[in-house]
């Protein structure tokens, strides 16, 4: 299965290894890819996969590291004034963007996220990086502090991450029970003017 994440030609050495172990991370697990797989995905000696990354673990530490960078731009690309709603929705616009623009970050978030026995530390640097963002944003101001971060991140998070999960689910039991071939439902994640605050999940048809 193929995650649809090209490997650029004109990329570093380094990066092309760490590209191809997404995709096959993302299509297969991580427990499923040998460090030789990846080192033919990227067309390199296996010898230089464990000379940039050590082990396989390295890998997938680069492999979450670098998913998390690319969360950091897509939220740094929107400024935090403005209004709280305002910037809450640009920056989950952002987000979603970033990820329908790199399909095999949505497939390796799916498995490591959902897996509980994995070894991974992708959910804690995510958490991370979104209670900064919280932080920075009721430092500046554009968040309320009259509610607990926690509170507030795990709101975020919901919001730019739920439909990562809920989706597929639905489509699945669409696809199952739709035998009029209906119109198919899509997730929608809402949020308060306050920036993190769920409001809820519910299903409508796209217009």
């Amino acid at each position: 299965m193929s995650s649809g994440e090209p490997i650029d030609s004109d990329l570093t050495t380094k990066a092309r290894i760490r590209n191809a172990a997404l995709e096959l991370f993302a299509a297969e697990g991580v427990s499923a890819v040998s460090m030789r797989a990846v080192a033919a995905r990227a067309g390199v000696a296996v010898g230089l996969v464990q000379h940039h990354f050590k082990t396989k673990d390295g890998l997938r530490s680069a492999v979450e590291q670098y998913i998390v960078d690319r969360h950091a731009a897509a939220i740094a690309s929107v400024p935090g004034d403005g209004a709280p709603a305002e910037v809450a929705a640009a920056r989950d616009g952002a987000v979603r963007r970033m990820l329908d623009e790199h399909p095999a970050l949505i497939g390796y978030m799916r498995r490591a996220l959902l897996d509980p026995s994995g070894d991974g530390r992708l959910l804690e640097r995510l958490t991370d990086l979104s209670r900064n963002q919280v932080i920075e944003l009721r430092t500046a101001g554009a968040a309320s502090t009259s509610r607990p971060v926690a509170d507030q991140v795990v709101g975020l998070m919901v919001r730019q991450l739920g439909h990562l999960f809920l989706q597929p689910m639905i489509d699945a039991m669409w696809a199952q029970l739709d035998t009029e071939k209906t119109c198919k439902p899509q997730l929608i994640v809402r949020a308060s003017a306050n920036v993190g605050a769920p409001e809820g999940l519910r299903t409508a048809e796209p217009s």
